[in-house]
């Protein structure tokens, strides 16, 4: 089960190590080009302006590898080089020590320790923790719904499933976000593809909404279509992400996947379908997921967590 990534993500940026500098050169401080990442460790300043804030994370967390030869990345780190979803910009480095009596934290960065044992493979020349513990120690950490978002990730890229997830939870004797722990792990399913729909999938059934068939493939007018959410006693299909999924960096592309996705919908609603559309924000703020099933015909079976739902986006976490 201790699943490893074949391969990490590279840094987004370049890094220029000080101490592989011409020695004959100006000091890379004085370079208004470059950047300081860490001490010792430059990027290239319009390289990271133009980076997204999980991607100047991924940065720095590559900068602190070169640092720190022997670090053991964890927790939001180690999601971070093996592609598992990274919320905002975290603001911790964490690396794992499990000779260390107690975690620490200085500066920007988190000492993690363990009294059970945890395994770590070597990719690439930096080591990480196995892909089941990243997964239990961010859905002890962050909020549920982002926490499921890992689990889900980890279960359609890696091949896990909840019950695996489960076991080395239970495996660990650290009791500290159990129950927020098990919320997330007991719903991971490999299905999702985005994060924003496994976000959808919390509110979903914290707006008390009845549970949605997932990736369900429709025959209409000789074509398949395949939905993110559907109510197929409602005639209700709910689509995650909307229009801002398309925002590609082809103009051309982007007004011919908007054309066809147009084109799919209306030939839903031709049989009938009626169908709720909301972006990732929309997740995250809830009332529009909420406005959109509602709109569509879906009514709640059941009173809503109205404490779940008002802590969906928040993660102090990152910034």
């Amino acid at each position: 089960m201790d699943t490893a990534p074949r391969a990490l993500r590279a840094s987004p940026a370049p890094l220029i190590v000080a101490s592989g500098a011409p020695r004959s050169g100006p000091p890379l401080w004085r370079d208004e080009s470059l950047l300081r990442v860490r001490s010792g460790v430059y990027t290239v300043r319009t390289a990271w302006d133009g980076l997204a804030p999980w991607e100047r994370y991924l940065v720095r967390v590559h900068a602190f590898a070169v640092a720190r030869r022997d670090a053991v990345f964890s927790h939001e780190s180690a999601a971070a080089l093996v592609g598992l979803p990274v919320f905002g910009e975290p603001r911790m480095i964490h690396i794992f020590d499990g000779r260390r009596a107690r975690s620490v934290s200085y500066g920007d960065v988190t000492v993690h320790t363990s009294a059970d044992p945890r395994s770590t493979c070597e990719v690439a020349g930096i080591r990480i923790t196995t892909i089941p513990n990243v997964v239990v120690d961010l859905a002890r950490a962050l909020p549920p719904a982002l926490g499921l978002a890992v689990a889900d990730a980890a279960s359609r890229t890696f091949g896990l499933d909840a019950e695996q997830f489960l076991e080395r939870l239970l495996e660990q004797s650290n009791t500290f976000g159990v129950r927020r722990a098990q919320w997330a792990l007991t719903r991971a399913v490999p299905m999702a593809e985005s994060p924003g729909e496994s976000i959808s999938r919390a509110v979903i059934e914290w707006c008390g909404f009845p549970a949605p068939a997932l990736q369900t493939e429709h025959q209409v007018e000789g074509r398949t279509y395949r939905s993110d959410f559907c109510w197929p006693e409602h005639r209700v299909i709910g689509e995650s992400d909307g229009w801002s999924k398309y925002g590609l960096h082809d103009p051309a592309a982007a007004a011919e996947a908007l054309r066809a996705e147009k084109q799919r919908e209306d030939a839903l609603r031709r049989q009938g379908w009626r169908v709720a559309r909301w972006d990732y924000a929309g997740a995250l703020g809830v009332d529009a997921l909420r406005d959109a099933l509602l709109a569509a015909g879906l009514r709640p079976v059941r009173r809503p967590d109205l404490a779940a739902l008002s802590a969906v986006g928040r993660n102090p976490r990152s910034t």
